[in-house]
């Protein structure tokens, strides 16, 4: 199957036709190169395209030889003029030259027109078919971007060669067919024409693969199916963009030249590679525009400065107008223009200066913490910035520390203050040197040299002010003698008044005196001892006791000082020791012996210890380091008290006789010393002596206990029991009881039977009230034992006093004395018309409802067994107790 490109129309304008035919695919370069174009040419149409660098790489210049074309850089051949061409061939040069080396070259350009060719329709007239395969594969063929048409348009013709015998029908598939987009091409079945129905965007599609069929009309394809490229080729039709539309830089002001600002970038959708995405960067305008300050590069897009003189206090904004065009920067190129905006950073190249040169401000003596004067400074650098934010430093007349300066960070103003007195009559006028910076360091590239500091000079005059007395210093030290008796005079405290320099007029008062050791004369301030001194006292501290004093002066004004006598230390006390000393004879047989004294070191140890010739046969005393001794038996003493007189001295002979209570003890710690009874009523107490008054106290002591046991002897002689049974009954004594109230909860040492030890008593209680008559029947009984009268529960009983347990009685007892007196009750209720009886009388009970676990009982149970208890094995369990009463044990 064979493929031919056809000739596009005349008609076509401004598109690439790029049918490029090479004779020779093995030329050397700079050889006649062919080319097949349309017979009509119309001005700025494409002829095609030669590779200028195979014939001369370093080519600076290509010229066309026939003014009716035009060559590019990158070998593209453009007419410049419309030309008809002829059947003849119509032959041009391209003169290349190079500049450096000197050398030139030549390429013979040989145009051709080309004809259409008609294929005719075959007739088949053999049965037998073979495939047969193709002679040469296809040539891509060209579609320009954007035809202007008219459509449908002649793009390419197959054909078969098996069409010389057979009659064949051609057809194609794929992208643009019946794939997306659809449509845009089809073929004649006849003749193998292919035509493209509409423009095309190289930039959506840049290129087909279609494939043709040529098959006889049985439908036997005599050839493999042949694939078409059809190639877009690319219209300069998109502009170049900035990829930003608005683009700020920054940069440091005063940088070097030849400083990068940054690099624009721009992007064209055009076929890369191409003349059509080469791009070129230029600056249209500055501004402002004078001088000029920056320069691009046509290829890369950096910006660069071109001077060094970048001032931001000038100017901080720089605008860039930018263009970027393709083509190379040719004029008929496509471009774009962009705004690019270059901010300077400042720096601290402008030093701070003051508004003034001096400056006089006054202020009163003796004030404190107050402002004096506001210093401004005007500073060209950015604003609120640490290259104009100002530090002030005072350079001199500050030696005594009086004023500070510091900056406001609302207005940047120095402001100067008075932080310590000042003395009129001392200075009446001072002058200070006062200067000023940044916060940052000043910058090295705006300068080689730093600035000098900018000072300014600052009078202020002190003012005089009646002022109150001065105590100074205000700690003032006197000495004394320990032990000074009271009476004793001193030199006190004395302030001065500053405006006459004297003390005269002043008075003076006590503020603090702790133990109250002096007074105060108040016309001169000396002091008069009202008790003895002593440097042992608890108010003295370090050998030193203070006296607060304030002097005022007649106007009211006053100061305050401090007077600390300084007691210089005497040998006025002897050395000191605990007197109670224990020995655990299980532990070690010595005491040591660590007296103090009170006396400072100069009169204090060494100490030597002496002991007494009464102790010395018991008792050895061994100094060790001047400071404490060892108290030790000469043997193993018994344990008991012992006293030990002790003789302590300290180094220069002052010294106190001490005894000592020794107690040697059976134990291993003192806190634990313990001795048996005898031992202990052996000691005999030494030293104790009463007096006349506690022998009294004794006396009268015993007599009022003699009275009050008489008292209480004579109260319960003639006491009278009158009650069998006493008020509290639930805690000793079964009682009769006709409520159901709740009772105390019982134990076997309420559950007793009342019992009486030597007398009888007669007890008249009230078993049945006959109701409505008023009648009422009282019978008297004893339950006592040993008692004497009839019906008693003894003589029931019987003779039991010989019995282990006589305040008990067994069930047996009880109910043979109840059952007879319960029996008649009964019988005197039934007599009566009513029936009613007593509240103890037997009676029955209504179901009271659920909710306890024992039964409801009556007051009384009417058993008849004589001796049969096994009840109790059934109570519930508060029964248990009463039970364990009932039977004798």
């Amino acid at each position: 199957m064979a493929v031919a490109c056809a000739a596009p129309g005349s008609i076509f304008s401004k598109q690439l036709l790029f049918s490029l035919l090479v004779l020779a695919l093995f030329c050397d370069a700079c050889q006649k190169i062919s080319l097949q174009v349309p017979s009509h040419l119309k001005a700025e149409t494409l002829v095609g395209k030669v590779n200028l660098e195979e014939c001369l790489k370093s080519a600076s210049l290509a010229l066309s030889s026939d003014p009716a074309f035009k060559v590019l850089e990158d070998g593209t051949i453009y007419t410049t003029r419309d030309l008809l061409l002829s059947s003849e061939k119509k032959t041009f040069s391209i003169l290349l030259s190079d500049s450096q080396r000197q050398e030139q070259k030549e390429i013979e350009i040989v145009l051709s027109a080309r004809d259409k060719k008609v294929f005719k329709r075959r007739n088949s007239k053999d049965t037998a078919l073979k495939r047969s395969k193709r002679k040469w594969a296809p040539i891509p063929c060209s579609l320009m971007e954007n035809s202007l048409g008219p459509f449908p348009q002649h793009v390419q013709q197959i054909q078969s060669d098996a069409a010389q015998n057979y009659t064949i029908f051609y057809s194609i598939s794929g992208p643009g067919v019946d794939k997306k987009p659809f449509n845009l091409f089809y073929i004649e079945k006849d003749t193998g024409d292919i035509y493209c129905t509409r423009s095309i965007d190289r930039e959506e599609y840049d290129q087909f693969l279609v494939y043709g069929y040529a098959t006889t009309a049985d439908g036997y394809a005599p050839d493999y199916p042949l694939p078409l490229l059809f190639k877009v080729e690319d219209d300069n039709d998109n502009a170049p963009y900035f990829e930003t539309k608005l683009t700020v830089f920054s940069i440091p002001e005063n940088c070097r030249s030849g400083t990068s600002v940054g690099q624009v970038t721009a992007i064209d959708k055009d076929e890369p590679g191409t003349l059509h995405t080469r791009l070129k960067y230029k600056i249209l305008q500055q501004i402002p525009d004078h001088p000029k300050h920056f320069s691009i590069h046509p290829d890369t897009g950096v910006i660069t400065t071109t001077t060094p003189l970048l001032d931001r206090e000038k100017c901080d904004t720089y605008k860039l107008v930018m263009e970027v065009r393709d083509m190379g920067g040719q004029p008929f190129g496509l471009f774009t223009t962009g705004t690019v905006t270059i901010s300077l950073e400042d720096e601290n190249d402008n030093s701070p200066f003051f508004t003034q040169t001096s400056y006089t401000t006054e202020v009163e003596e003796n004030r404190i913490d107050v402002e004096i004067l506001r210093m401004m400074v005007q500073d060209q650098d950015l604003p609120n910035t640490p290259h104009s934010k100002a530090v002030y430093t005072i350079l001199q007349g500050n030696e005594n520390g009086n004023f500070k300066i510091t900056t406001d960070p609302n207005t940047n103003e120095g402001v100067l203050c008075v932080v310590k007195p000042l003395n009129y009559e001392l200075s009446r006028q001072v002058i200070l040197q006062i200067g000023v910076l940044n916060e940052a360091q000043f910058s090295k590239a705006a300068s080689s040299q730093t600035p000098a500091m900018c000072t300014t000079t600052v009078t202020v005059n002190i003012k005089d002010r009646d002022e109150g007395p001065e105590c100074q210093p205000p700690v003032k030290i006197i000495q004394s003698k320990d032990g000074l008796p009271a009476g004793q005079d001193l030199l006190g405290y004395k302030a001065l008044d500053p405006e006459t320099s004297s003390g005269e007029g002043l008075r003076y008062q006590k503020l603090g005196d702790e133990d109250n050791w002096f007074e105060i004369n108040e016309l001169t301030g000396d002091l008069k001892t009202v008790k003895i001194l002593d440097r042992e006292s608890k108010f003295v501290k370090n050998n030193q006791y203070n006296i607060s004093v304030v002097a005022r002066d007649t106007g009211g004004r006053s100061c305050t000082g401090t007077l600390v006598v300084l007691l210089e230390d005497s040998n006025d006390h002897p050395p000191q020791i605990d007197k109670d000393l224990t020995i655990c004879q299980h532990e070690k047989d010595y005491a040591v012996l660590e007296p103090v004294d009170l006396d400072g070191p100069d009169n204090g140890p060494p100490f030597q210890f002496l002991l007494d010739n009464s102790a010395s046969k018991l008792w050895t005393i061994e100094a060790q380091d001047g400071k404490r001794a060892f108290l030790r038996q000469r043997h193993n003493l018994n344990y008991n008290y012992y006293s030990v007189p002790v003789q302590i001295q300290d180094r220069h002979g002052l010294s106190a006789k001490h005894v000592l209570s020794v107690r040697v003890c059976d134990c291993t710690t003192p806190s634990e010393c313990r001795m048996s009874v005898k031992e202990e009523r052996d000691v005999k107490p030494s030293n104790v002596i009463l007096g006349k008054w506690a022998i009294l106290a004794m006396v009268l002591g015993s007599a009022l206990l003699l009275c009050i046991l008489f008292t209480c002897f004579c109260v319960t002689a003639k006491r009278t029991v009158k009650k069998c049974f006493p008020d509290d009954v639930a805690q000793q004594n079964l009682i009769v009881s006709n409520t159901e109230g709740p009772g105390e909860e019982v134990t076997e040492a309420n559950i007793r039977i009342p019992t009486q030890t030597s007398n009888v008593c007669d007890t008249s209680m009230s078993v049945g009230t006959l109701g409505g008559q008023g009648i009422k029947t009282q019978q008297s009984f004893e339950m006592v034992k040993g008692g004497v009268g009839h019906q008693t529960l003894e003589s029931s009983k019987g003779a039991v006093q010989g019995a282990p347990d006589s305040g008990r009685y067994t069930y047996t007892d009880w109910h043979s004395f109840t059952q007879p007196r319960l029996g008649e009750k009964v019988y005197l209720c039934g007599q009566d018309e009513e029936h009613k009886h007593s509240e103890d009388y037997v009676r029955s009970y209504n179901y009271e409802g659920k909710g306890s676990m024992a039964g409801s009982v009556g007051c009384c149970s009417d058993r008849q067994e004589e001796e049969g208890l096994e009840f109790l094995d059934h109570l519930e369990p508060k029964f248990k107790t009463l039970a364990k009463t009932c039977v004798r044990k």
